[in-house]
């Protein structure tokens, strides 16, 4: 089983590894993750079970 990263947007550990190798090495999902975020478009406080 892997781990929930995102509860905004639902991605798990191995999504991320997928997209680091599918993209060189790089994470377009935590770009994504840290653009959103940085909108203010994060609702990590409503579907993070410990809120952050």
């Amino acid at each position: 089983m892997s781990v929930r990263i995102c509860y905004c947007y639902g991605y798990n550990e191995e999504d991320i590894r997928t997209d680091v190798r599918a993209n060189g090495g790089r994470s377009l999902i935590l770009e994504r993750i840290l653009f959103e975020k940085g909108k203010g478009a994060c609702r990590c406080a409503e579907t993070h079970p410990q809120g952050r």
